[in-house]
């Protein structure tokens, strides 16, 4: 066993690498560059953290994520690492401390958000310091095309620049497209980089969208069917979070909330009471999540649509990180697309962006929208659509997604098809632009709404063709059309217009059909799971005593995963407690008496 897989087992307990993290390894160990494109649970942090402790002086991660430096700093504690984070969150005491113990060459690893790169303070305190490797993490961040762009990532270079020399320079990233990545090597400087691309998939994870007629209904029936599993729902705006929260609160959910509006004493105590396991639903918005290391998240339902794929990936992500099998839901409602557009063209005031570029990021974000529109409406396999959009080759069905297991059949819609298209074309004619699909809808069932009847549109023979018929059927035929591509919205103004496939149908060269389920899209509700029994439960119960007498959250004493495969493998001593996955020297002399002694007495051993 070379040095490499030694530390491997030692310090994380796993006898083999997964996918690409070998090479990203032995690359930086040979002073090489390297930008790792791996996804969320893909095991990125150990590309960096193995490579750290065989070089001399110390490794900096930049992180944007305060909740992240924590928690890995935590981690690394849990397994005889000492590492420490310099961010806002500490008092300029704790700072001082820091430094004077960075002086001392206690640390191996050190988080440092970037913006802290350029103070005085900090400069002072690493210029003795040997820096052997600099690793940027959420690399993406530093991309005017990426979904989380941050200016202060920039002077990451600067910060490279005063240094006496260059050390070894890694990124990494979970979501990025082939122009975020070559937006990453060239701002960052990376020469002549090992890329590594372990490719976009999440195995583990079963993808679905809804489109209920009530979510409020439809999220406490997926609520009850996972009672005793650990979740996040996301909501667009701080409105919704705070209705969503007191709506499960009154439903007998542990949840709490998280949101900028909050003060930062009750952000702080939520997000603990959350990742220590004493509210098991977080309702939040994106600005919670990105950063939290918590292993055991079973599900991720998104109650309205977020405004970008790379967003929602990122979002869902925080669900199975361990491995484990874990549910990633999204609450679809034509609504969500006004409030997303609504919130790309107000993002308020940045001072470091010219007028220009803050237009030419709008412009992005809603072709960016217009993608996440197409994932919730697609009757494709949604994984595939991911990884279509993240340019990674796929099957055309993965079995594991809600449109690949669903049970129906194909049935025509023809005849709606031509009038749905005839009423958008009969509605141009007349004003010489295209009205969005609400109002298009509208006609269709004959609807006396102000708006229509003051333009005129009851004049049109389209008005009222489809009055027969639910509204409901007519938005999901119109849908239909959309993800088939005989219609388009357009991206600014909302309009429903025509393609060129259009021409075919009402020509009659081409017949339309659609996928009708023999069971309703929304979720009956199911009973309460029981908690956890045999085993497993056992040990769970074990790890939840152990966390609360050190103060730290259940997955750092051991993950699911970890207690999973435990369970499995039921060990009696200490040479097969070592074989647990995720079990390393220092885990099992710190925990692996206690835990034996607990498998042995279940087991009447």
């Amino acid at each position: 066993m070379d040095k490499i897989q030694e530390l491997l087992s030692k310090y994380f307990g796993y006898e083999a690498f997964r996918e690409g993290q070998e090479d990203l390894i032995r690359a930086q160990l040979a002073r090489r560059d390297v930008f790792g494109i791996m996804p969320t649970g893909g095991g990125k942090s150990l590309c960096y953290q193995i490579p750290a402790l065989m070089m001399e002086g110390i490794t900096l991660v930049v992180s944007p994520l305060i909740s992240l430096m924590k928690d890995q700093v935590m981690a690394l504690k849990s397994v005889g690492v000492a590492g420490a984070y310099i961010n806002s969150s500490l008092t300029p005491a704790q700072i001082r401390l820091v430094y004077r113990n960075v002086a001392a060459g206690m640390y191996k690893i050190i988080y440092v958000a970037p913006e802290r790169l350029q103070t005085e303070g900090f400069c002072r305190a690493v210029a003795g310091i040997r820096i052997s490797m600099l690793a940027v993490d959420e690399a993406h961040c530093i991309s005017q095309w990426g979904q989380d762009f941050r200016p202060s990532y920039l002077q990451i270079v600067d910060f490279l620049r005063q240094l006496p020399y260059r050390p070894v320079v890694s990124a990494f990233t979970a979501t990025a497209t082939r122009q975020v990545q070559e937006d990453v090597i060239r701002l960052l400087g990376l020469e002549n980089p090992l890329t590594v691309v372990t490719g976009f998939d999440r195995p583990n994870l079963h993808f679905q969208v809804l489109r209920p007629k009530s979510k409020p209904e439809a999220l406490c029936s997926l609520m009850a069917q996972r009672r005793h599993q650990c979740g996040i729902v996301y909501c667009s705006t701080r409105k919704e979070v705070e209705k969503v929260c007191d709506l499960l609160q009154e439903q007998g959910f542990s949840a709490t909330r998280y949101h900028a509006g909050l003060e930062d004493a009750e952000r702080r105590q939520n997000q603990e009471d959350f990742v220590y396991d004493r509210r098991s639903v977080m309702v939040a918005t994106n600005a919670f999540g990105m950063g939290i290391n918590k292993s055991n998240v079973g599900f991720v339902i998104h109650y309205n649509m977020p405004q970008s794929m790379e967003a929602y990936y990122q979002e869902a992500g925080r669900a199975g990180r361990d491995g484990s099998p874990a549910d990633c839901i999204l609450l679809y409602a034509p609504g969500d697309v006004y409030t997303a557009k609504f919130l790309i063209q107000h993002p308020g005031e940045n001072p470091m962006l010219t007028p220009e570029t803050q237009q030419l990021l709008m412009t992005r974000d809603l072709q960016r929208l217009e993608k996440m529109i197409g994932y919730c409406k697609t009757e494709s396999c949604l994984r595939g659509y991911i990884l279509g959009y993240f340019g990674q080759p796929h099957e055309k069905r993965c079995h594991n997604c809600g449109n690949c297991n669903r049970q129906g059949v194909q049935v025509e819609i023809t005849p709606q098809a031509r009038q749905i298209l005839e009423c958008v074309r009969q509605i141009h004619k007349m004003l010489g632009y295209y009205i969005g699909p609400t109002a298009v809808i509208g006609v269709l069932a004959g609807s006396a709404e102000k708006r229509i009847l003051s333009l005129g549109l009851d004049s049109l023979s389209a008005y009222g063709s489809l009055k027969s018929q639910n509204r409901n059927d007519i938005r999901t035929w119109v849908q239909t059309l959309e993800s088939k591509g005989y219609l388009r919205t357009h991206p600014e103004h909302g309009g429903l217009f025509p393609t060129e496939k259009a021409g075919k149908v009402l020509s009659g060269e081409e017949q339309v059909f659609m996928f009708a389920e023999k069971a309703p899209a929304q979720p009956k509700a199911a009973p309460a799971l029981q908690p956890e029994g045999g085993l497993l439960g056992t040990l769970k119960s074990l790890r939840s005593r152990l966390a609360l007498e050190a103060g730290v959250p259940a997955y750092i004493v051991f993950s699911n995963a970890a207690l999973e495969d435990m369970a499995r493998k039921a060990p009696c001593t200490m040479e097969d407690f070592l074989k647990v996955k995720g079990v390393g020297q220092y885990k099992a002399q710190e925990y692996g008496e206690v835990f034996l002694a607990e498998i042995r007495k279940y087991l009447g051993k």
